[in-house]
């Protein structure tokens, strides 16, 4: 079975442990979707960026979870 998993980072690429714990997704598209459901959470607990990975191969990333909010 193929896990889709996140990597939680700061800015400088350093991994970090997320403030929600995610679960192990089993398509690209839960995974995104807890992402836009906690994405907040992770921020205030100190992730900067994340990449997706399909078991061991990198999607993409980093992406920020700052917006550009002013």
């Amino acid at each position: 079975m193929v896990a889709w998993t996140w990597r939680f980072e700061k800015a400088d690429g350093t991994e970090v442990q997320p403030a929600v714990q995610p679960e192990d997704f089993t398509t690209q598209g839960d995974a995104e979707s807890w992402l836009g459901e906690h994405y907040k959470a992770l921020l205030e607990g100190g992730v900067d960026q994340v990449r997706l990975f399909e078991d061991n191969t990198e999607i993409y990333g980093p992406m920020s979870l700052h917006t550009d909010e002013s």
